[in-house]
């Protein structure tokens, strides 16, 4: 299956885009701060899929899925403190929590799939 079509990367590719756009209302002294590093960990979830689904390898897929998985919890924790900082309101922060928790099952969906076959 390519990966376009795993359900996981669309809704994870979905995320970055909407931190993209929440991201335009933070303090421009946080561009190279906060900003920065939660567009990083948001790209990294599904950039993370993409590469490990082209390896050769349950194990090596497994392994970019971790790290897609590591990088999801960052963006939770990023959306956090910017919710604690008041860069986003409650409601931005709870539908995002919302949607990254949804993404974390479905990864971990996939991951125990996966797990499943070695």
């Amino acid at each position: 299956m390519h990966w376009k079509k795993l359900k996981v990367w669309q809704e994870t590719h979905k995320l970055v885009l909407e931190i993209y756009k929440i991201t335009t209302g933070f303090p421009k002294s946080e561009i190279y701060g906060i900003v920065d590093q939660l567009k990083r960990a948001a790209y990294s979830v599904p950039s993370n899929i993409v590469e490990g689904q082209s390896r050769q390898s349950t194990k090596e897929y497994l392994k970019f899925l971790y790290n897609s998985r590591g990088s999801l919890e960052e963006v939770r924790y990023f959306l956090l403190l910017s919710y604690d900082l008041e860069f986003i309101s409650e409601h931005t922060y709870q539908n995002l929590e919302e949607s990254y928790e949804v993404a974390s099952k479905m990864l971990n969906g996939l991951i125990k799939s996966l797990r499943s076959t070695l």
